[in-house]
């Protein structure tokens, strides 16, 4: 069980370094996506056709799973373009605003009842980014972008929950990667009309980086919660992953500094932020524990 715990918490603390190398890649958002998703499904292709675990599937599964791995595509570029417009811990607070979108998001997909507690809390985290809007004008572009980052990054787990009720994990992420990588490819050159760059092609550093963004918070990052997943229950890693924002800002400020460069406004935000995400964990804790309870009677 320590070990479960163990290389949960490391999945998660490689999940929060995603941003601190969105800044250390000296690439356009779009070419490290591009990357990104290259050496991913490539990797994966290896790795798991090499384990047999990737199973046949119908082409019409496979479209389905391209057009969601086109979503975190589109997410992904907008996250580090969040991060080139402002800085990470800006981009890692818009991404909290992901529990208001997929609240409202989940129940209108999948036909569900709308949870209204999750979708108070999430227009708290929306007001907490809105005072940091407000106070910070320099990282008004960056948070309009991380919103929209944040919207993109609430749909693809949605439709992920339905694909693995019949589709293995291994099988689907590697199409996802793949099909992501695809349909950005077709898309990449009118987007890099529209948003020119200097280099098209990464130096030795950015080539380091970008094996470290695929490979450890790409493909173990997933490997690690997947052994996690086998002995603990998917409540607690859903729970752990909330502090994904908290380790990418706390690296921010580690590496970069980032808290000199902060107002007041991005301080009461988070703040507010924080305040909406631990009434989560101690709402979802007291369900968890009634489900357990009433399961013992």
């Amino acid at each position: 069980m320590k070990r479960a715990f163990l290389q949960l918490h490391i999945a998660v603390f490689l999940a929060g370094f995603t941003g601190i190398l969105g800044r250390l890649i000296t690439l356009n958002e779009g070419m490290i996506v591009w990357y990104r998703l290259l050496i991913t499904a490539l990797t994966m292709w290896l790795l798991f056709g090499w384990l047999k675990r990737i199973q046949k599937i119908p082409v019409n599964d496979i479209l389905k799973i391209t057009a969601v791995g086109f979503i975190a595509a589109m997410h992904w570029v907008t996250f580090y373009g969040s991060i080139k417009y402002s800085n990470v811990s800006v981009a890692l607070v818009c991404f909290s605003a992901i529990s208001f979108f997929t609240a409202l998001f989940e129940p209108l997909i999948l036909k569900k009842r709308i949870n209204w507690v999750e979708l108070l809390l999430g227009l708290v985290t929306l007001s907490g980014i809105y005072i940091i809007f407000h106070f910070d004008t320099q990282f008004k572009t960056g948070i309009i972008i991380g919103i929209i980052s944040a919207v993109l990054a609430s749909l693809f787990p949605i439709y992920n929950r339905e694909f693995l009720k019949r589709i293995n994990v291994e099988t689907m992420l590697t199409w996802q990667q793949t099909g992501g990588f695809l349909v950005l490819s077709v898309l990449l050159p009118f987007y890099l009309q529209k948003f020119p760059t200097e280099s098209f092609f990464p130096n030795w550093e950015n080539i380091g980086w970008l094996l470290v963004l695929a490979w450890f918070c790409s493909v173990i990052a997933f490997q690690l919660s997947a052994n996690a997943l086998k002995r603990l229950s998917a409540f607690t890693v859903n729970l752990t992953y909330n502090l994904e924002p908290v380790y990418g800002i706390l690296l921010a400020f580690a590496v970069y500094n980032e808290n000199k460069y902060l107002g007041k406004g991005f301080y009461i935000g988070f703040a507010v932020i924080a305040a909406a995400l631990i009434a989560h964990v101690i709402i979802l804790i007291r369900v968890e524990r009634k489900l357990t309870h009433d399961a013992a009677e």
